[in-house]
């Protein structure tokens, strides 16, 4: 395993784990429009837990790097929720939100550098 991919897999476990230790915080951040928001919370930390212990074995690897660049995409709208409604979260940055927006695209190609060949 490469350190990459290594560090990506932590990423994605620790981020997951956040969700439970969180909740609260996520479930903020999940756009009005979308239902059962803790639901998704909980959802989505067990999807990155998941695909951070998939990128461990060499046979699930690329399985959990497409799982991953999913992950990247799907939370976008989160994302974009948080920018675009900084009232809601009055304890971060306006700049680090705006700044989340562009950092999923360096994700989405970390997560596609660690695929195998």
């Amino acid at each position: 395993m490469k350190l990459r991919q290594a560090l990506l897999a932590l990423l994605m476990t620790a981020a997951g784990a956040t969700h439970f230790l969180k909740t609260a915080f996520y479930v903020k951040i999940v756009p009005d429009f979308l239902p059962f928001p803790r639901a998704l919370v909980y959802l989505s930390g067990v999807a990155a837990i998941g695909i951070g212990f998939s990128m461990i074995p060499k046979r699930t690897r690329n399985f959990a790097v497409y799982g991953a660049i999913a992950y990247f995409v799907a939370v976008f709208p989160a994302n974009l929720y948080m920018a675009f409604h900084p009232e809601i979260f009055p304890s971060i940055p306006v700049w680090a939100a705006w700044a989340r927006l562009p950092l999923q695209a360096l994700l989405i190609y970390w997560a596609y550098r660690c695929r195998e060949a």
